[in-house]
């Protein structure tokens, strides 16, 4: 569980974000959605470490990140898993050393136990004799799966997905949602996704943050959106299109 307790956050003169406070649930898919310029990134990286609050904390499992050690916090960040929008997967690296790099990074073991490692990663994620292959080699899909196998390599606590459907079609976005939840569900991982993709929420988002100007202007489950009378909520979800998917839905009830 990851717990962030009144954080606020600025950058010079300008106020991104002000008394944050929400908990990101093990064991499920947990979203940060919002429009761009709300805050959802900083507050992610404030999440991960890569921004410092100003105020406020940031708990993995009652551990105040940014209160601990450097040895402590390096620990922490071993748990973590991270997929980034782009993938980000080195260009001169074949697919297996791509999923095997965290591994040499932190991971005790020795290369063969790394590559057997890679390879159940790989085999978890249905990316089978592409191990020699280039993410140039690779369709966009495969490059988002290659990206989760790095990601669970190291077997993480909590797992970072940023807009994990970026540039991708509807059919490889389901695939993505649902490889997603399957590995949330099977590691009991904290799972925490940044998403504009609003199937995506109706779809797995089991504990929704919404982020308005800097601030949590809603949180519930995707079933509370049927019934949320929050404007500005609803004038995202209106002008992102979900709101006609939940009416349909509605019609199915």
């Amino acid at each position: 569980m990851i717990e962030v307790q009144h954080v606020s956050k600025r950058f010079g003169a300008t106020q991104v974000l002000t008394d944050i406070s929400a908990v990101f649930e093990t064991g499920k898919v947990n979203m940060i959605i919002g429009k761009s310029g709300s805050g959802k990134s900083v507050l992610a990286k404030c999440i991960v470490g890569l921004h410092v609050p100003d105020e406020g904390r940031v708990l993995y499992d009652g551990r105040s990140f940014h209160e601990l050690a450097k040895e402590e916090k390096r620990q922490v960040r071993q748990e973590i898993g991270m997929l980034f929008q782009s993938s980000a997967l080195f260009d001169s690296l074949t697919v297996m050393e791509n999923v095997m790099f965290p591994l040499k990074m932190f991971a005790t073991m020795s290369e063969s136990e790394m590559r057997d490692r890679a390879a159940l990663c790989l085999k978890r994620v249905n990316i089978v004799d592409k191990e020699r292959l280039f993410p140039s080699e690779l369709s966009g899909g495969m490059q988002k799966r290659v990206g989760i196998a790095r990601a669970i390599a190291m077997n993480p606590k909590y797992l970072f997905v940023d807009e994990p459907n970026s540039g991708l079609d509807p059919e490889t976005s389901i695939v993505i949602d649902e490889l997603i939840k399957e590995l949330t569900q099977e590691y009991g991982t904290t799972t925490i996704v940044i998403t504009h993709d609003m199937n995506s929420v109706m779809e797995s988002g089991e504990n929704i943050v919404f982020i308005n100007e800097g601030r949590i202007w809603w949180q519930g489950t995707k079933d509370d959106l049927f019934d949320s009378d929050n404007k500005e909520l609803n004038q995202f979800f209106f002008a992102s299109g979900l709101m006609r998917t939940v009416r349909q839905s509605m019609k199915g009830r």
